[in-house]
């Protein structure tokens, strides 16, 4: 990664970990009251050259829910109040941790699980030649990314995932790798708080 964009990252992250502190410590507290276990949810993902590292999220589904790395409409293993954390992105508020740490940027390719890493061809896997990030273009255009898997059930939702969805994400991922910089990075951030708030 280039030192400027390293330390844009760190910069920026810190400052947003340190402002968006209140809403964090609210938003805890709201998962702690409405659910059972651990507030925290700690995913595998496969970050830089393939390197597996821990992803932080506020918890958004119940803690006894079936494992899948992908969540459907109407998905009834997602809470109440997760609903609107997914909404409103406040879940993704601790991956500012892993900027911090250096397993993600601000911006770049979101990160997959392992068990859909395995699925990309080797021309996509040209993704994982930088961190990911918590926002890129792709993951603007498919912000509602439930909806684009209406009519699947939670059994086809993975396969259905891997066929309509993913190829189209990589592409544009795999655009913003060969064309990336600092003002385009700037941009994406800019569109991504436009997103949020719309």
């Amino acid at each position: 990664m280039p030192p400027l964009k390293r330390a844009i990252d760190i910069a920026v992250a810190a400052g947003l970990a340190i402002a968006s502190a209140p809403v964090v410590a609210a938003a805890v507290f709201v998962v702690w009251k409405e659910q059972s276990g651990p507030v925290f949810y700690r995913a595998v993902r496969v970050g830089r050259r393939g390197q597996l590292f821990t992803l932080y999220k506020l918890r958004t589904m119940d803690d006894r829910s079936p494992d899948s790395p992908i969540s459907m409409p109407g998905d009834g293993r997602v809470s109440e109040a997760g609903r609107w954390l997914r909404r409103s992105k406040i879940d993704e508020l601790p991956q500012l941790v892993n900027v911090l740490r250096g397993d993600m940027s601000l911006v770049g390719p979101r990160p997959e699980d392992p068990r859909i890493v395995a699925h990309y061809t080797e021309r996509q896997r040209g993704v994982l030649s930088v961190r990911p990030g918590i926002t890129s273009p792709a993951s603007i255009l498919f912000r509602d990314e439930a909806s684009f898997l209406h009519g699947a059930t939670l059994a086809e939702v993975e396969q259905h995932y891997l066929i309509s969805l993913l190829p189209a994400k990589l592409e544009m991922d795999l655009d913003y790798v060969g064309s990336r910089s600092n003002i385009q990075d700037l941009l994406i951030l800019v569109r991504t708080v436009r997103a949020v708030l719309r």
